[in-house]
């Protein structure tokens, strides 16, 4: 299906929701049913054919065609019983006991009597910034369900009991009384075709096709239609966690929650990394993410992130509603909650502290790999720095500006504002000098930045769509004053839908001609080609690797790349999704266009005309 006719359905079922709620539901059960009675009809088809056949065929009347018969039914019964008894691997997480956590099992069955649901089997912990119910069907398509209560430990240090009770209440209110019961049958159902359609995906055969086919028209459908019942289901356990612990506490739960869970992904993390420079043994992360959690977040990021929040719109990519939907929907007021000063840790007991040892030693032991190669990359990064440091009499502007580059790379908060000034006084408009000067600039230097972006703007046609959607983001935000400055954000408005524009085309010009058409060899220098082969290293698939540039007649100025990969063992799916991934994490000097060895472009044109490889696994 299109993503256009997706989108479509989707609306489509949300109207016929807020038109009658009721029918909606008759709608959705009926089209679920239309599944059920698919893969029914389909195994007594089979059934019924086999047991003929070989009926016959017992009673000496055979016929060759009856083989044909009877391969066919046995594909056919074999696809319907997969269907049927499919079975699903639990979620992963460390299983949690009343003994080992007396104060969180009362808690949940409180909440449980409170909502008069139904048991949850299992409860587990694991290291993720979350919490879920999942509800696994047991024997596929038809059977009861284990429910399963995965709770993050650095949930239980970011939020206070209040709060992290009333995400339980959200969980469980998933499982509430008919609705929920539906709610939860509709998303079980969603699972099975899920795991059904992943897992027929490479499968071959007639009967296999048949059911392919069937699987391409019904399953996008299925989940269209179902798509407003499940934002629905979000909506409704917000109000559950509402209407028992209080509207504000599960407002500030959902809104501190958004926050601190930025807070780790933007600045724990890296922090967290940093620390490869100085050790090239793993350090777990959980004990000092305790510590950090305790501390009032910094007041201008808490108010940025959720600015940018409570600007984003719930889309179809996700059934979880934005933001500010939720809040809208709780009605409680859309700012910054006071932070909680006693985490909901206690909640496990006396146990507690082992799971800091646990988590820790589990987190070392999975990502050893990546820390030593990481503290490599530091190691090299320190280097380079220490190199251009000692020759800073005698560095040109490039290398001033990558300088700072660097030194922010070792540490966020490095002082390298000095490094980008001497750059643009060695070549004034220097583009690197420009945008690292415009990142170290504090807030009070409003119209520097502003001076610079302009300068950006003129200087550097590569840099256009940066330095407007900087210069967009800062005027967007109110001055200390409370004013607007209309004038000026109009004017870099319209320059960045005319630099989008010009994005778009050399996105275009880069994507769609052919890939070998205006290349030349790299043009990385030694430290950035070993960056590039250390990355290249990281990601376990890639056997070799060409990287060429790409001449484009919109910037041709700008580097712009072209990455072919050799990916054995992977499908056309996988080898798709890796090579967009890798588009998204490589750190080029430029743009990046990741292409793969299969039909178009073969391995041997890739040997004929990409130079030879830059990486090469062996």
């Amino acid at each position: 299906m299109e993503r256009a006719d997706f989108i479509h359905l989707v609306r489509l079922s949300e109207h016929a929701s807020a038109d009658d709620s009721r029918a909606y539901r008759r709608s959705v059960a009926a089209f679920a049913a239309l599944g059920y009675l698919w893969v029914i009809a389909c195994f007594v088809l089979a059934a019924v054919i086999l047991f003929w056949t070989v009926g016959t065929m017992t009673r000496g009347h055979f016929k060759v065609a009856y083989i044909g018969l009877v391969v066919a039914a046995a594909g056919l019964l074999w696809t319907s019983l997969r269907a049927l008894w499919c079975r699903f691997d639990a979620p992963p997480g460390v299983a949690l006991s009343r003994a080992d956590a007396p104060a969180l099992f009362e808690a949940l069955e409180r909440i449980r009597k409170k909502i008069k649901g139904p048991p949850i089997h299992h409860v587990q912990l694991d290291a993720n910034f979350n919490a879920s119910i999942t509800q696994l069907p047991r024997y596929g398509l038809f059977g009861g369900a284990v429910n399963y209560l995965t709770i993050g430990l650095p949930l239980l240090l970011a939020i206070d009991r209040p709060r992290f009770l009333a995400v339980m209440a959200h969980e469980y209110g998933h499982l509430r009384g008919n609705h929920g019961q539906f709610a939860a049958w509709i998303y079980r159902t969603r699972l099975s075709w899920t795991k059904l359609e992943h897992g027929m995906r490479h499968d071959e055969g007639p009967m296999a096709a048949v059911t392919q086919a069937f699987l391409r028209w019904y399953f996008p459908r299925f989940l269209a239609k179902t798509f407003a019942l499940a934002r629905q289901d979000e909506f409704e356990a917000d109000r559950i966690a509402g209407k028992l612990l209080g509207r504000d506490v599960a407002g500030a739960a959902l809104t501190e929650i958004a926050i601190k869970g930025a807070w780790i992904a933007r600045e724990f993390w890296p922090l967290h990394w940093r620390a490869a420079s100085s050790s090239a043994q793993p350090v777990g992360p959980y004990t000092a993410m305790r510590k950090l959690l305790a501390l009032p977040l910094p007041g201008d990021f808490a108010r940025e992130t959720l600015r940018q929040t409570l600007a984003q719109f719930s889309g179809v990519d996700d059934t979880h509603p934005v933001l500010r939907d939720r809040l809208e929907a709780l009605d409680v007021h859309k700012s910054l909650p006071a932070w909680s000063t006693q985490p909901a840790l206690d909640l496990l007991g006396a146990n507690g502290a082992k799971w800091f040892a646990h988590f820790d030693k589990q987190w070392c032991r999975d990502n050893a790999s990546d820390w030593k190669q990481h503290h490599a990359y530091l190691s090299r990064v320190r280097a380079r720095v220490d190199m251009l440091a000692a020759s800073a009499q005698r560095n040109n502007a490039d290398e001033m500006a990558e300088l700072g580059d660097l030194k922010k790379r070792l540490d966020s908060s490095a002082e390298v504002r000095a490094c980008y000034e001497r750059a643009l006084q060695i070549t004034p408009g220097h583009a690197a000098g420009l945008r690292g000067l415009v990142q170290c600039l504090v807030a009070t230097e409003h119209l520097l930045r502003l001076d610079c972006l302009g300068q950006l703007f003129e200087h550097s046609v590569a840099n256009r769509w940066w330095a407007c959607r900087m210069a967009v983001g800062n005027l967007e935000k109110p001055s200390a004053d409370g004013s607007l400055d209309d004038k000026a954000l109009k004017l870099w408005r319209s320059r960045l839908r005319q630099a989008e524009e010009a994005e778009s085309r050399a996105w275009e010009e880069l994507s769609d001609t052919p890939c070998f058409q205006s290349i030349t060899r790299h043009d990385l220098n030694d430290f950035e080609a070993g960056e590039f082969q250390s990355a290249m290293a990281r990601c376990k698939p890639v056997v070799r690797a060409w990287l060429v540039r790409k001449n484009l007649r919109e910037f041709a100025y700008r580097r712009c790349y072209v990455l072919f990969v050799e990916l054995p063992g992977l499908d056309d799916e996988e080898r798709f999704d890796q090579c967009r991934n890798l588009e998204r994490a490589l750190d080029l000097p430029g743009p990046v266009l990741v292409l793969w060895a299969g039909h178009s472009p073969t391995l041997a044109d890739i040997e004929r005309h990409a130079f030879e490889p830059l990486y090469d696994r062996k």
